[in-house]
């Protein structure tokens, strides 16, 4: 017959450090299930703000702008048009594309005007995009 040896008792380091482990593993499980819950599955809404500043630089005029996505999915091959109008004519447009923006990423750049955007009306918009969806975009990582 065997005998077997008797299970040393934890001392109160390792009771200590199982604690503490137990608590990180909850709390990440914990964070990932309210995730899980509370995914938005929304389409993304784009915000697109001009900011103030034109900047002039060699003959040149810089237009900075910020866009964000508050919504829920990707936006991929995001198209952002500027047009600028003088005495009610389009005298020069521009175009951007963004690759991708996802849920609460937020992008800058600018647009640069050989003429003068504060002697005429500049508009900005956001023209076009395309939707990736959740599974889509996971299963583009496997590839």
């Amino acid at each position: 017959m065997m005998e077997t040896e008797p299970q040393p008792e934890r001392s109160l380091a390792e009771w200590i450090t199982f604690g503490i482990a137990s608590s990180i593993l909850a709390v990440v499980i914990s964070l990932v299930g309210y995730m899980w819950l509370n995914e938005k599955d929304q389409p993304p809404v784009l915000s697109l703000n001009q900011k103030p500043v034109v900047r002039e630089i060699d003959g040149k005029f810089y237009v900075p702008f910020e866009i964000v996505n508050t919504g829920g999915e990707t936006a991929e091959s995001v198209q952002i048009i500027a047009e600028l109008q003088i005495a009610d004519q389009v005298v020069e447009a521009g175009e951007q594309q963004i690759d991708f923006l996802s849920d609460g990423e937020k992008e800058e750049g600018a647009f640069i005007f050989s003429q003068n955007p504060r002697q005429g009306k500049l508009t900005m918009r956001v023209a076009s995009y395309k939707v990736i969806s959740r599974k889509e975009f996971t299963n583009r990582g496997r590839m």
